[in-house]
């Protein structure tokens, strides 16, 4: 992984940004409705089922922060790196540019078309240097491969190193499935988190609602709204429906 890294232009100086992160695009109104910008030094956890979103969240998250100058490092447990490349430009978010600049890097562990890369776990991407130097660092889907049966002391531990590579500037975003993993590490990384976005779906009139709920979010720069309805069409990229939003 490493030394893919080192021919990469995403290797330049990492400037922690003091005001937090920006993620607002022309196309949708996501940002001034949940706090216009992401915190820095901060835990994001993305929580929702099979099926909920989560992915299509992270990217468009991913996307926004990459338009506004943020450098992002996206690591995908379930897509290969030409899989997610293509299904952002299914969207309607082309990332091909984001990336040849080095505003945007994505690293998966299925390889760049289908090539498996042996034993990499959460440890393994913590310790890449990659990470040092992104802003805003996405796993999707973290909770695939969290450690599981964690005692107390090896719980604190893993906080603590998540906690310490957000203390100089940057931020996790962990997108989770509970059913995944370890219930009591769940609640703890919920607890220890400045933002929390839950994802819910509902069937209503033979449709399905989506909707992010904000259980949490730290240092906000702008309003809060309790709950965010939302779909995706394609090449429109993400919408917020308004006639949902509380």
């Amino acid at each position: 992984m490493d030394d893919y890294i080192k021919e990469d232009p995403f290797l330049t100086a990492h400037k922690p940004k003091e005001d937090g992160f920006p993620y607002e695009l022309e196309t949708d109104s996501l940002a001034d409705s949940m706090g216009l910008r992401l915190p820095n030094r901060s835990l994001y956890v993305l929580q929702g089922a099979v099926g909920g979103g989560k992915s299509l969240i992270s990217q468009r998250l991913a996307f926004g922060l990459c338009e506004n100058g943020v450098k992002v490092l996206v690591i995908t447990t379930e897509l290969t790196t030409r899989g997610w490349v293509e299904q952002m430009e299914s969207i309607g978010y082309g990332v091909t540019e984001a990336i040849r600049e080095g505003r945007l890097l994505v690293f998966s562990r299925f390889g760049t078309i289908a090539e498996p890369v042996p034993d990499i776990g959460l440890q393994e991407l913590l310790q890449s240097e990659a990470i040092e130097l992104a802003d805003v660092v996405i796993i999707d889907a973290a909770s695939s491969i969290m450690p599981d049966d964690l005692d107390d002391k090896s719980r604190f531990q893993l906080m603590q190193q998540l906690r310490q590579i957000c203390s100089s500037g940057r931020s996790l975003m962990l997108c989770v499935d509970p059913e995944e993993m370890d219930h009591k590490l769940m609640h703890t990384l919920r607890a220890s988190s400045e933002v929390v976005l839950d994802l819910e779906t509902a069937m209503i009139g033979g449709e399905i609602k989506r909707n992010i709920v904000i259980t949490r979010f730290l240092r906000a720069a702008g309003p809060i709204q309790t709950s965010i309805g939302w779909r995706v069409e394609p090449s429109m990229g993400f919408i917020v429906d308004i006639t949902a939003v509380s």
